[in-house]
């Protein structure tokens, strides 16, 4: 009878759980982040906190990220991939997370970060589609180690010590133009 329950009690669950917005990928770890067309973020984008002094994780960026500006030049635009906010200030005064874009018929890695408002990126890469790719921020004095492709990139921080008051960043589309069409990325912090 214990068996019967516990199983009623799971098949509850399962039909009763609605999935809004970014949803866990069946078969594996990973959460698919959707930005709508039309739109800059994502669904259900809130400013979840951040207290760590380093994130890592692993992304998978399909054929939906293949996309072409509306304006040829925004198609250098950065789009957001991954990161957060730091010294106890929004993310455009002072932040550190991953970017990227298609140009030139490849995907693109960027380290991206704002220090004291000034906006700094640095190409680090290219990315392959359809394939786990694995990214390291790490917070230090003054700087931040981005680690791409087992190469450290160092990039200038505003504060020292802690992140303090802070958030993540989950991915975004733009620059200037909103995405053309559904982008999907999943991602799985490790």
């Amino acid at each position: 009878m214990k068996k019967y329950i516990v199983a009623a009690i799971i098949l509850l669950n399962l039909t009763s759980c609605e999935w809004i917005g970014n949803t866990p990928s069946f078969g594996d770890d990973f959460i698919t982040y959707t930005i709508k067309a039309g739109n800059h973020d994502v669904d259900n984008n809130f400013n979840a906190p951040f207290t760590a002094s380093s994130v890592k994780f692993q992304a998978v960026f399909d054929s939906s990220c293949v996309y072409k500006s509306a304006i040829p030049e925004n198609q250098n635009d950065i789009n957001k991939l991954y990161g957060f906010s730091d010294c106890s200030s929004q993310h455009q005064s002072n932040s550190a997370r991953f970017g990227w874009n298609w140009r030139e018929g490849a995907l693109h890695i960027y380290a991206y970060t704002y220090v004291n408002g000034q906006r700094q990126e640095k190409e680090l890469g290219t990315a392959e589609l359809n394939e786990t790719t694995t990214f390291k921020i790490e917070v230090r004095d003054h700087t931040y180690a981005f680690t791409y492709h087992g190469i450290e990139t160092i990039m200038p921080r505003h504060c020292s010590g802690g992140v303090g008051i802070a958030y993540k960043l989950l991915p975004y589309f733009g620059g200037d133009e909103v995405a053309p069409q559904e982008i999907r990325i999943k991602i799985r912090n490790i």
